[in-house]
Formats: structure tokens, C-alpha cells, sequence
């Protein structure tokens, strides 16, 4: 299964991931992180981080693989630091030439920090409709960045 697939697998409807925990556990195996702290690390980016309709869930997740990719983990380290930065913003960018957006309110067209908007996302299945190809788009870039 390719990384794309596994990430929609650990998002669809039933499994109780959020974007940014199926994105990012689907990278984990490559940086030698484990799926369950993938899971925990990502846990609180779904719904535009905390449900609050912000960054996209799947662009936060997109955002940690780069991390770990490209990341710095020594503070001397600003070369990394700095290629890090780049590699980021070349994501956002792409990403934004795809959708215009990174805000999950104005990518989905419902405000899910308040329940009524949080109902009708569930109702109309936005997560299936919408975000599913959110997740693929952020795949899809990310894979041409980290090769």
C-alpha cells in the first residue's frame, strides 16, 4: 500500500483519525517513529487544530513529516533549521496553488468550532467529500518534497 493509501485507510470514515494523525502516521515507519506516538503527536491538529477551523489537519501533518524529515535536532544545526523553513513554505505553496487555502473553514465551507457547524460537517460527511482529497493533494506534494 502506498503512503497516499495508507494514509486515507487510517482517516476514513470509522477509524477515528483525524487528518493530521493519518498523514503523519503514514510516514512514521520512514523516520523510524512509531504509528502509536504518530497518533498522539498529531492528535490535537485535526479539525484545523482542536476543531477550531484553522490550519488544515492534513497540512499540519504534511508539516510534521517535513519536520522529520529535514529538521534540525541539534541547535547549532541552522543550516537544517533553515532548509526546514524552505521546504515548508515550498508545501504551503504548493499547496495553496492547489486550494487557495490552508484554513480548514475556508477549504471545507463549515466553521466546526461551534456544534452547529461541527453537525452539518459530520452530517454532509465533509470528511469523505472533502478532506479525503486534501489528505491525497498533501500526500502527493509532500512525496515530491521528501524524495
Amino acid at each position: 500500500m502506498d503512503t497516499g493509501e495508507k494514509a486515507l485507510s487510517l482517516f476514513r470514515k470509522g477509524s477515528g483519525f483525524n487528518c493530521a494523525q493519518a498523514v503523519l502516521a503514514a510516514y512514521a515507519s520512514q523516520f523510524n517513529f512509531g504509528t502509536k506516538a504518530a497518533f498522539k503527536v498529531a492528535a490535537a491538529f485535526g479539525g484545523g487544530i482542536a476543531r477550531t477551523g484553522g490550519n488544515c489537519g492534513a497540512v499540519s501533518g504534511a508539516l510534521m513529516v517535513i519536520g522529520l524529515r529535514y529538521g534540525a535536532s541539534d541547535i547549532e544545526d541552522q543550516d537544517s533549521k533553515t532548509y526546514t523553513y524552505e521546504k515548508a513554505r515550498q508545501f504551503l505553496e504548493q499547496f495553496k496553488e492547489l486550494h487557495q487555502t490552508v484554513v480548514c473553514r475556508e477549504l471545507t465551507g463549515y466553521d466546526i468550532s461551534t456544534p452547529e457547524g461541527l453537525q452539518q460537517f459530520k452530517e454532509q460527511e465533509v470528511g469523505a467529500s472533502l478532506c479525503t482529497g486534501f489528505i491525497r493533494d498533501t500526500v502527493k506534494i509532500v512525496e515530491e518534497i521528501i524524495k
